[in-house]
């Protein structure tokens, strides 16, 4: 720190997220609805490889893939096709973190925003992105995760609600989200309970998860801003975000992970994500000893083996998970890696 700081911390207040992880803030709750369902919540994490302490300490961190898993999970256990949303609406925006607080204590709607997504990477989910898109009229705050994590409609509904919450919180009284597209694909019987608790009219199948709302409210004052708190907090994840920021080749491994299954996997198309162009991009992998193309194969080898232990999934799906128009080409593929073909591996399992 420098000399005219007022104070000092030695690090970070809590261990912040790496790759592939997320708090486990995410389960707030989830003890109170599973005894109300006559189960036991400690058995529902364990079974997706989590110890029971996830349930009572948020800063626990998991992986994206057993949240995902385990609200899928709850919602086929409890018959329940909107467990996230209900879950969600037990749920505060803090889930976020400290950055909530930030954001609550931005001067304006538009910066409290610009805090959650420059630090909600930093303080909650590393592979989670989120986006404001400005329109003549209309805004959207999207958010997506830059990873395959397979069927996550529940994870979907829960985040709905909670950015709901959060731009309601920042908003004050006036703010109305005017729709919510959703990459979840609800049940046409589902609809109006969904648009009821959101509060706004809802899109479903659509190719990414935005809350809509009028542009002119980016310049509404938010109603807790706080300038000291806004100053301080700021400052303190500022600092946190540059002593671990992600190398480029982890910014480009996980851009990897989430297109592969899009079937748009592109080297273009990642050096738009992360903001640089093509050439440079290049440049940055080759001065790591490192090429696009090689990050993909081995990141689709990585993809592969772990697709291979769930025996859910045929060899059809995991070739399409991995980018891959037919089975056989990833079978060539995996063979070139290990030696064996798919269906060896999964035996030895």
């Amino acid at each position: 720190m420098g000399q005219d700081s007022f104070f000092s911390l030695d690090g970070p207040l809590d261990v912040t997220p790496g790759g592939g992880q997320v708090r486990a803030a995410n389960f707030a709750g989830l003890v109170g609805l599973a005894r109300s369902h006559g189960r036991d919540a400690r058995g529902i994490v364990e079974r997706h490889g989590m110890e029971a302490r996830v349930l009572i300490d948020p800063e626990s961190l998991i992986a994206p893939q057993q949240v995902a898993d385990t609200l899928e999970y709850c919602s086929a256990l409890f018959d329940d096709p909107l467990f996230g949303l209900h879950m969600a609406t037990m749920q505060d925006p803090e889930v976020f973190g400290c950055v909530t607080a930030l954001c609550r204590s931005a001067p304006t709607v538009r910066a409290g925003i610009r805090c959650l997504i420059d630090f909600l990477p930093v303080v909650h989910a590393p592979d989670c992105e989120v986006v404001l898109i400005e329109g003549r009229e209309t805004a959207e705050l999207t958010w997506l995760v830059n990873t395959d994590i397979g069927v996550n409609d529940q994870a979907n509904y829960q985040a709905a609600m909670l950015n709901v919450k959060l731009l309601l919180a920042i908003g004050g009284p006036a703010f109305k989200p005017s729709w919510v597209s959703l990459s979840a694909d609800p049940r046409g019987s589902d609809l109006p309970e969904i648009e009821k608790t959101l509060g706004c009219r809802v899109l479903g199948r659509s190719t990414r998860n935005s809350i809509g709302f009028p542009v002119r409210a980016l310049e509404q004052p938010v109603p807790s801003a706080n300038r000291l708190l806004y100053r301080l907090l700021g400052s303190y994840l500022q600092r946190v975000k540059s002593e671990h920021s992600q190398s480029i080749i982890d910014k480009v491994d996980s851009y990897i992970r989430g297109a592969l299954a899009t079937g748009s996997c592109s080297i273009e198309r990642c050096a738009e994500k992360t903001g640089m162009s093509v050439r440079t991009l290049q440049s940055r992998l080759a001065a790591e000893s490192a090429k696009f193309s090689e990050l993909v194969e081995k990141q689709r080898e990585t993809l592969a083996k772990a697709h291979l232990a769930d025996r859910r999934l045929s060899l059809d799906e995991i070739a399409d998970r991995l980018g891959y128009g037919e089975q056989t080409s990833f079978g060539r593929a995996f063979k070139r890696w290990t030696g064996i073909t798919p269906q060896q591996f999964r035996a030895g399992c």
